[in-house]
């Protein structure tokens, strides 16, 4: 009997219990995700009714929130590696010293990017376009949504604690609220309906700070009155010895470095697109709008790979664990698949929503056509690298597999299709698949060796 087969799940019972699970942690995930896709898909919408160039301001201004939300997603990733592994093994005062570093580096890091955004917005604006009429406009954005990134990084690592510990419904229910909010009020302050004055992409602006003030109130609230693991005793969580700050910023740093890094990535991929011109970016806009909708299946069954797998490491079942790994590259391929396929129906149609321009419609369909021959590759991605290597607490071969890819792959290739090439957009997104390809290559052989499993909550050394 081969290895694979001694670690695939034996019974139909087993099977059944699996994907119980992995449909329980993600499906919440998925619809929470999907509502914040959603929210983005409807604000570029409204937005869109006003014309090409606010779409690109809001678009470029955003790659603010896209770099800290990015710094965010890389402490929370970082602490749920510790909080599920402690979850299992049962030790919920060590989640809360967790809780209390991720809540530190995450305020403290949206306090900086908070102050860029209100005090030099026009220098933000200016690393992607000098057009004047899209740089005023962005700078309307990000003095109002500026407050909000300390928000959202509360919500970011209590929104982690409960997913990781299991109650993935409270983060969806609160989010639900909190969007609702948010669309809302974009539309009464986008376009200044009945008593509300008419603020276009500051309203747009406004509403999300308010959305996001709300969301984390709420969770931090209902956390107290439930006593769930996120429950914040300030003693505990602030009680930090040297052996645990080793440990934890070992593991952490190189998943924040990563984030941070392949943010910064996709921040230049976005300068070599602006140099292509204001419709180009008005097009990239409005593609990653429609992406994040098809995305979100991807990221909930990456999230409950990760959880999943650093429950069982905790346990201490390391057989267990090495199966779910195996198992998580095949079922992220075939989502793929149907992601992909899914994309590739909707291309022709859901660009035609927007109040664009026949060029930008026809920009736009033809990258999510690309696009969508490369989810298949980027699902089995997301489940290695944010899944499986960092749940094992695999954090510097995973930024390794990242930056690899990113770095020496894709950002290469964004500046030579854009400006050597000159190549049509969707003809560059084909280029910068082979970003995605490297990383495939790398980290498919990474988890068959199995190195990539590390028991942090018995042995952090």
């Amino acid at each position: 009997m081969s290895s694979d087969q001694r670690l695939r799940p034996t019974s139909i019972e087993s099977q059944k219990d699996f994907y119980r699970r992995m449909i329980a942690i993600a499906l919440p995930i998925v619809l929470q995700n999907l509502l914040i896709s959603s929210l983005s898909f409807v604000d570029t919408l409204m937005i869109g009714q006003l014309g090409s160039d606010e779409i690109a301001a809001v678009g470029l201004a955003n790659q603010m929130f896209f770099l800290i939300n990015l710094f965010y997603f890389g402490i929370s990733s970082g602490a749920s590696i510790f909080i599920s592994q402690y979850w299992g093994a049962g030790n919920r005062e060590q989640i809360q010293k967790v809780m209390g570093i991720a809540l530190t580096l995450g305020i403290a890091g949206a306090m900086i990017f908070s102050a860029v955004s209100i005090l030099f917005p026009q220098q933000v604006m200016h690393i992607f376009t000098y057009d004047q009429s899209v740089v005023e406009r962005g700078c309307q954005y990000l003095r109002y949504v500026g407050i909000s990134y300390i928000f959202s990084a509360v919500t970011a690592v209590y929104s982690t604690t409960l997913r990781a510990t299991g109650d993935a419904k409270t983060p969806l229910v609160i989010a639900c609220f909190a969007l609702t909010f948010n669309a809302v009020f974009n539309w009464l302050l986008i376009f200044g309906v009945g008593p509300f004055p008419r603020m276009e992409v500051a309203g747009a602006a406004l509403a999300t700070t308010g959305s996001r003030f709300i969301e984390m109130i709420a969770l931090i609230v209902l956390s107290q009155k439930k006593k769930t693991p996120a429950a914040m005793n300030l003693r505990n969580a602030l009680r930090w010895d040297r052996p645990f700050i080793k440990v934890f910023f070992a593991t952490c740093l190189p998943v924040i470095v990563n984030e941070v890094f392949w943010s910064l990535g996709m921040t230049t991929y976005k300068i070599a697109f602006s140099r292509m011109g204001i419709d180009v970016i008005a097009s990239v806009n409005v593609t990653e709008a429609i992406n994040s909708l098809f995305f979100v299946a991807m990221m909930g069954v990456s999230s409950a790979t990760s959880i999943m797998i650093g429950v069982k490491i905790g346990e201490g079942d390391h057989e267990t664990a090495a199966r779910y790994g195996k198992k998580f590259v095949k079922i992220g391929f075939l989502l793929g698949m149907a992601v992909g396929a899914c994309m590739a129906v909707a291309a022709p149609f859901i660009p035609r929503l927007f109040n664009v321009p026949r060029n930008i419609y026809i920009m736009t369909s033809r990258s999510l056509l690309v696009g969508a021959c490369l989810v298949p590759i980027k699902s089995v991605n997301m489940n290695i690298i944010v899944g499986i290597l960092r749940s094992g607490g695999d954090t510097k071969f995973s930024m390794f597999t990242e930056m690899l890819g990113v770095w020496g792959v894709g950002v290469p290739c964004a500046f030579i299709g854009a400006l050597l090439l000159n190549l049509p957009i969707w003809w560059l997104y084909l280029l910068l698949g082979l970003e995605e390809l490297s990383k495939f290559v790398v980290g498919t052989l990474r988890v068959r060796s199995g190195r990539w499993l590390n028991d942090l909550a018995r042995n952090p050394a």
